[in-house]
């Protein structure tokens, strides 16, 4: 047996009831993130700690306060943003998972997903070095999107790709770590203020 199910074209495991695609493209997201998101975790503080004072003096035109904002953040805001970045992922498969792929927040996701590897891979060419992200950005998250996305076009279900769609796509993931990091923020200094 291949591991899917009878009457499976899209190479995804099994189709929900309503066909579509099955879990290995929808809940598979959750873990390409989980995949991409582990490497973040372990490298973010080390990589900022020993990269953001050189790089401060290598790209002058970078506004101080961005700089400011990358040293405050402490490894335990960036893993606290990373769970609550978890949360939005999670949330996105199961929509995907429900309706076959068919969610507008799925597909979002799955975009925005895919679209933010292209902004990792960019910000390693910029620093002309390794930034957090730029391993799994390659093997693991672009890869993944364009085989989804192959498994909802061969099923009927991918929406149509247009920039709008691409440009909300990434609006929503910056959108989801911006809000996640405000979330870890606000949760660590209530902690700190009530110890």
């Amino acid at each position: 047996m291949n591991g899917h199910e009878p009457g499976d074209k899209t190479g995804g495991g099994a189709v929900n009831g309503h066909g579509g695609v099955g879990a290995g493209v929808t809940l598979g997201l959750l873990a390409a993130w989980a995949v991409h998101d582990l490497e973040e975790v372990a490298t973010v503080p080390g990589w900022t700690r020993s990269r953001v004072p050189e790089l401060r003096g290598r790209l002058p035109q970078v506004p101080e306060r961005l700089w400011q904002r990358l040293e405050s953040i402490d490894g335990r805001e960036f893993t606290t943003a990373v769970a609550g970045m978890g949360l939005v992922v999670a949330a996105a498969a199961a929509a995907g998972h429900r309706t076959g792929g068919r969610s507008r927040f799925y597909q979002g996701a799955l975009n925005g997903f895919g679209l933010h590897a292209l902004v990792h891979l960019a910000q390693a060419a910029a620093v002309r070095g390794y930034t957090p992200g730029a391993v799994t950005s390659p093997l693991v998250v672009i890869p993944f999107t364009v085989w989804a996305r192959g498994r909802l076009r061969g099923a009927g279900v991918l929406r149509p790709s247009r920039p709008r769609g691409a440009v909300q796509g990434l609006a929503l993931a910056m959108a989801a770590t911006a809000g996640t990091h405000a979330v870890a923020r606000r949760l660590l200094s209530r902690r700190r203020s009530a110890s």
